[in-house]
C-alpha cells in the first residue's frame, strides 16, 4: 500500500513562497507521474500541477504558471512544489496524488490512485 505525505504548508504574506514536499513510502514510485491538486472551501479539487515519471513532461494550471514549480527527486521518492508570487486565491488545501499504473501526467482527480492527507496553505493579503 503507498502512502502520500505532504509538508511545508502554512501561513504566508501575499508575494512570499513556500515548498511543498510528498514522501512516498510502501513501494517506490519512480515509474509513475505524480501531481499536485488542491482545493478551497466549498469548491471543488481543481489540478495544479503534474510531472512525469522521469520529471521530462510537466503540466501546470493556467492560475499558477510561472510562479509554481513541480519536480522530483526518484532517489528520494519524492515530489515537490516550489510555490513563489503566493495570492491569497492560493490559499487551499494542497493534495499529493501518484498515479498507479501510469508515468504520464494527468490533470484530473480521477486519474490519481493514491493521496495524501492534504497540507493547508493560507495566504493573507
Amino acid at each position: 500500500q503507498v502512502q502520500l505525505v505532504e509538508s511545508g504548508g502554512g501561513l504566508v504574506q501575499a508575494g512570499g513562497s513556500l515548498r511543498l514536499s510528498c514522501a512516498a513510502s510502501g513501494r517506490t514510485l519512480s515509474s509513475n507521474a505524480m501531481g499536485w491538486f488542491r482545493q478551497a472551501p466549498g469548491k471543488d479539487r481543481e489540478f495544479v500541477a503534474a510531472i512525469s515519471w522521469s520529471g521530462g513532461s510537466t503540466s501546470y494550471a493556467d492560475s499558477v504558471k510561472g510562479r509554481f514549480t513541480i519536480s522530483r527527486d526518484n532517489a528520494k521518492n519524492t515530489v515537490y512544489l516550489q510555490m513563489n508570487s503566493l495570492k491569497p486565491e492560493d490559499t487551499a488545501v494542497y493534495y499529493c496524488a501518484a498515479r498507479r499504473t501510469s508515468m504520464w501526467v494527468g490533470v484530473t482527480p480521477n486519474q490519481y490512485d493514491y493521496w495524501g492527507q492534504g497540507t493547508q496553505v493560507t495566504v493573507s493579503s
